[in-house]
C-alpha cells in the first residue's frame, strides 16, 4: 500500500550518531538535514521531537543495516528496537528500509560533491539517511496520478 502524501523523516541510526533525512512523499526524492549527536536517549528523542514538530511528517522510515548477503546485521535488532520506539512516542507509522552499503554510497556522494575526508565526516551520516530515505521511496510502488477536471 502506498504511503500517504506529505514529508517523510528518516533515520540512520547509530549508536554514536543519528542521520536524519527529509522527503516528499509525492515527488520521491530525498535530501539530508541533520544529525543528532546526544548520546543519552532522552536527548536523542527531544531531538527527534522538535524535527517531528517542525516538519510534521507523516511516516518516519528507519535504515536497517544487513550483510552483503541480506542476513540481519548485528545491529540490526536495535535499530528495529529504536524504530519501535519512534512509533510508541510519536504514534506515527514506522517503515524500515534497506540500509546496505548506504555509508559507501554517501561517503561516493560526498566525495562526488568535492567533500575532503574532514569536511565530509560531519554530513556522512545526514547523507547515509538520505540514502535510505531515496532506498524506501524507490521501493515504494508508485500510485497513478489520476487528475479531475471540473
Amino acid at each position: 500500500m502506498p504511503e500517504p502524501a506529505g514529508t517523510v523523516l528518516a533515520f540512520d541510526y547509530g549508536e554514536q550518531r543519528i542521520g536524519v533525512a527529509v522527503g516528499e512523499s509525492l515527488l520521491r526524492t530525498a535530501h539530508p538535514l541533520t544529525v543528532i549527536h546526544a548520546h543519552a536517549n532522552d536527548e536523542r528523542f527531544a531531538a527527534i521531537a522538535a524535527l517531528i514538530a517542525e516538519w510534521r511528517p507523516v511516516r518516519l522510515v528507519v535504515g536497517l543495516p544487513t550483510t552483503d548477503d541480506g542476513a540481519p546485521h548485528a545491529l540490526a535488532a536495535r535499530c528495529t528496537r529504536f524504530g519501535n520506539r519512534l512509533h510508541g512516542r510519536f504514534g506515527l507509522p514506522v517503515a524500515f528500509a534497506d540500509e546496505r552499503l548506504s555509508s559507501a554510497d554517501a561517503t561516493a556522494r560526498l566525495r562526488e560533491a568535492g567533500r575532503d575526508a574532514r569536511s565530509a565526516k560531519a554530513h556522512l551520516d545526514a547523507v547515509a539517511a538520505q540514502v535510505i530515505l531515496q532506498t524506501h521511496f524507490d521501493s515504494e510502488p508508485r500510485e497513478p496520478h489520476v487528475q479531475t477536471l471540473t
